[in-house]
């Protein structure tokens, strides 16, 4: 037992846990994290800030590795609202001697034996999968620092991804009930410090309660006032916005609360708020099946990587389900996609609007491309779950402590806005919609020609 605590007390990033989901003791598997602290805050963080530059070294090789991060947009491509340039591009590297074509023209098991699955492919670690936990861009921690004066910056950790593959900040909101405005946020992050005067006389006084909530900070696993936080000073904590900032997403990322062990929790691409009024499915395993359950899950335990018994510690933000709730959802329920003007009243694509390219595009997509089994117009989805079986391809491998092995069942998220919210899959491991095409070629077996990618692609950027 002495070994293992020396272990524990070690440089090396395994200690990082902000809960150990094996017991060290017993040796017997444990879900909670512990409540006791054993260790001061001030060696804590000593420990983790010096270790934060190996950490972080780790993570950028094992990007570098699987894909090519150059900023390369996409011409004459940009996001809907303040029209910040698309990455395009395959970004995922092939293995030696390999091609695109080739890979679609192996079975699952020959891919998986000769060890060709792309490194790309495989699920995405947390920047430090042993620790977790939320992470936001630093354009975000600079405009809430700003702002609100409230610092999300953690001092082990920073955010890998860079900026160039993330989406357009600030995000344009977009309103069901006043869809003539076109973007109501005048270019603003919304925070707490300007929400009044931005949407009042705009949204009826339930909404802007409910907005008011949904930028108002409570504490978090790692942002909180106990002696186990992740930030420099007390926190006053998180908003659902810091995330989903403007109702949308900046592709802050954690990882889902409820799976254990550490190693096969899932790194989760915050999902973006909008046409959420159409979806009927919430949480990583969609357990939840309206966005009331969902605000209240987030607060009581989502916040607090799944665990009650915690979140009571650190301070749990206990809502009243008949107003505070409800007001809450009555305004991400307004919360509207992008216009996509090449679009008709069915989803579908305006002939006299769209290019050839497109329309090729739309054909593939509803026909040899599959997608349309679970991407059903006119928000292409089919609000259900679906186990895409990627494990087929690989052999079961350690990546940087994220165990990578069967996925399960993963929603259908709408496509409508979709050049919006990069990089795409759950966990973010598809950096362009290049990548998200050649994914679901090898997945579903579509073996689809360059021609028809292309296209497929073209199509997508126009939902």
């Amino acid at each position: 037992m002495n070994t293992k605590i020396k272990m524990l007390r070690s440089g090396t990033s395994l200690i990082f846990l902000s809960f150990i989901c094996l017991s060290v003791c017993a040796g017997v598997p444990n879900s909670y994290a512990p409540v006791d602290d054993r260790e001061s805050f001030d060696a804590v963080k000593k420990r983790m800030a010096g270790s934060k530059a190996e950490v972080e070294s780790k993570f950028q090789k094992l990007l570098k590795e699987r894909y090519d991060l150059s900023d390369k947009a996409l011409p004459g491509v940009a996001s809907s609202g303040r029209g910040k340039p698309l990455q395009g591009g395959v970004r995922v590297k092939l293995p030696a001697g390999t091609t695109w074509q080739q890979l679609g023209d192996l079975a699952p098991d020959q891919i998986r034996d000769k060890n060709l699955w792309p490194a790309g492919f495989y699920p995405l670690p947390h920047d430090n999968q042993a620790e977790g936990g939320m992470l936001f861009p630093q354009f975000h921690i600079d405009k809430i620092k700003k702002q609100d004066n409230r610092d999300l910056a953690r001092f082990d950790l920073s955010f890998g991804l860079p900026e160039h593959f993330l989406p357009e900040y600030p995000p344009a909101i977009y309103l069901t009930t006043r869809p003539d405005l076109g973007d109501v946020s005048k270019g603003q992050v919304v925070t707490i410090a300007n929400y009044y005067d931005l949407f009042n006389g705009l949204l009826n006084p339930k909404q802007l309660d409910g907005l008011r909530l949904l930028v108002t900070p409570t504490m978090q696993q790692q942002f909180n006032a106990t002696s186990d936080r992740r930030v420099a000073a007390p926190s006053l904590g998180v908003t659902c916005f810091d995330c989903h900032v403007n109702g949308h997403t900046n592709a802050a990322t954690h990882l889902v609360g409820d799976i254990r062990p550490q190693e096969h929790r899932h790194r989760i691409d915050t999902p973006s708020l909008r046409g959420v009024n159409i979806q009927r499915l919430f949480g990583s395993q969609r357990a939840l099946k309206t966005v009331e359950d969902f605000t209240e899950f987030e607060q009581r335990a989502a916040y607090f990587d799944g665990d009650p018994v915690i979140a009571t510690k650190k301070g749990v933000n206990i809502l009243e389900r008949g107003s505070e709730v409800h007001n809450m959802a009555e305004f991400q329920e307004i919360l509207d996609f992008p216009p996509a003007p090449k679009l008709n009243v069915f989803g579908k694509l305006d002939p006299a609007k769209a290019s050839p390219q497109e329309l090729h595009g739309q054909e593939v997509f509803f026909g040899k491309g599959q997608c349309s089994t679970c991407h059903i117009p006119p928000y292409y989805t089919d609000n259900s779950m679906h186990n895409l079986k990627a494990e087929r391809f690989y052999k079961e491998k350690n990546i940087n402590g994220r165990l990578a092995s069967a996925d399960g069942p993963i929603k259908t998220f709408p496509l409508r806005g979709l050049k919006d919210t990069p990089p795409y899959l759950h966990d973010g491991r598809l950096l362009t919609l290049d990548d998200s095409v050649e994914f679901f070629n090898l997945v579903l077996g579509t073996k689809l020609t360059d021609e028809e990618k292309k296209d497929l692609v073209a199509f997508l950027l126009a939902l």
